[in-house]
């Protein structure tokens, strides 16, 4: 569910400059892929790591490709300071920029050398991380006992399809996702969302609905539906199910048996 670098080559116009490529639900691009095709065209690298702290691919941490990648520390993230990020660069000299512009240009108390905005984490947000990070390992162990149940549990119902990573990238562990196909399945993904909230189960249909779907977007050429025929399709399957360590194996199992019972008696 990640960008396609074998559709990359043709979109290239002299107005591009860069690729941005997501690691959707910590699953990291074709990263070798995106790389190659960057090369050969002259183009940058950026990648969306909001949902992929933690993720790696051939044992190297997923900040360690592109130019740049941008991950989230918002309250839902499994690391987290409540609000903020962090943006990870391999050039010294991209980073002194990235310094600068996240805090209105101020090189000293006597020099400001470009426009900027205030973009530094404060104290308390970071106060709140070094705290959040001594949880992290034990965190990422219990949701690996989640998936496992998920796994087993739902990945032989009729038109599910669990959420699973080649045997060379290592999971954030920051969403479990199944796919709901209503052509082969009991029940679509939306009536299936609707009875989990009848359980007191409050799954998310992320993402939904689709940016390009938006009034503010769709006028877009780029945002037409025929542009996008896999992230429309996506949108209308995906289910991102309760997944945080405190559920347990316990709650993972009920879970699982409301959803062979929503398939059951639909």
């Amino acid at each position: 569910m990640t960008i396609d670098p074998t559709r990359i080559g043709e979109l290239v116009t002299e107005r591009t400059t860069g690729i941005l490529g997501v690691h959707v639900y910590g699953m990291a691009c074709d990263v070798d892929g995106i790389q190659k095709i960057a090369e050969e065209y002259g183009l940058r690298v950026l990648y969306d790591g909001a949902h992929s702290f933690g993720t790696e691919v051939d044992g190297r941490p997923v900040a360690q490709f592109g130019d740049a990648t941008m991950f989230s520390f918002h309250a839902t993230k499994l690391f987290h300071s409540a609000e903020g990020g962090a943006l990870a660069v391999l050039d010294p000299l991209l980073k002194n920029r990235i310094d600068l512009l996240k805090n209105f240009g101020i090189k000293n108390e006597n020099e400001v050398v470009m426009p900027g905005i205030n973009g530094k984490m404060n104290e308390i947000q970071a106060a709140l991380g070094l705290v959040v990070l001594r949880h992290v390992d034990a965190e990422r162990e219990a949701r690996g006992r989640l998936a496992k149940v998920y796994d087993e549990r739902l990945g032989s119902l009729e038109g599910v399809s669990v959420f699973s990573l080649p045997g060379h990238v290592r999971s954030s562990m920051q969403y479990y996702v199944i796919r709901v196909d209503e052509k082969v399945a009991p029940v679509g993904r939306d009536r299936l969302y609707e009875k989990l909230r009848e359980f007191n189960v409050f799954s998310r249909r992320y993402f939904h609905p689709l940016c390009s779907s938006l009034n503010c977007y769709r006028s877009h050429p780029s945002a037409s539906p025929q542009n996008l025929p896999v992230a429309n399709r996506i949108a209308g399957e995906v289910l991102a199910l309760p997944f945080f360590g405190a559920l347990g194996v316990e709650g993972a199992n009920r879970v699982s048996d409301m959803i062979h019972h929503i398939f059951q008696n639909s």
